[in-house]
């Protein structure tokens, strides 16, 4: 895997790789959502809102990426830079006979309904099956996000079933929806070289 985390881009955004630098740009995104996220997130512990995490969480995910085991996207409109707007993140990347991943999201509440989400997220999917060689991305979420269950549905993941208190989110074990898409152009070659 390349030693940097590429950028990517779409027809009005900028995807950038998570870096320490942008932890100051990325609290300030969590600040503004604080009460949009709260359903779908773990309970915040008492420094999450603090500079000091977002700069270790940033350096963990540029080490995730060094370790081949995701990679993390900031999502900044052309029009704003500097201003992160989302996040999407690719974790749990598994080699061997799975050749997956799971694909995590988020985005700014001021910019929902724009379809902004689902372009960055068919240029994620396709740096997945591309860039990294994965066969298979899953993407869960509550059954009543109905946003998630509709997008997802845009972007061609099938529903594969139901997984009872799946993640422990804001106070309490949650059910979700399982959804996967797989790569229909995966060579399951191995590399040469």
């Amino acid at each position: 895997m390349a030693t940097s985390q590429p950028p990517l881009s779409t027809e009005r955004l900028q995807l950038l790789p998570a870096e320490s630098a942008w932890a100051k740009a990325v609290l300030d995104y969590q600040l503004r959502n604080r009460e949009h996220f709260a359903p779908w997130e773990p309970t915040p512990g008492g420094m999450y809102y603090s500079e000091f995490f977002w700069s270790m969480r940033m350096r963990q995910r540029e080490e995730d990426w060094r370790e081949g085991r995701g990679a993390t996207f900031l999502l900044m409109r052309d029009k704003e830079p500097g201003r992160v707007i989302g996040m999407i993140t690719i974790s749990n990347v598994v080699r061997g006979v799975f050749q997956a991943c799971h694909l995590g999201y988020g985005l700014d509440q001021e910019y929902e309904g724009q379809g902004l989400m689902r372009e960055a997220l068919e240029a994620v999917v396709q740096f997945a099956f591309s860039n990294l060689r994965l066969h298979r991305v899953q993407a869960n979420y509550q059954p009543h996000n109905v946003r998630s269950a509709g997008l997802l549905k845009r972007l061609n993941f099938q529903i594969e079933g139901q997984a009872k208190d799946y993640l422990f989110l804001n106070g309490a074990w949650r059910d979700h929806v399982l959804t996967a898409r797989c790569n229909p152009d995966y060579d399951a070659r191995p590399l040469q070289g």
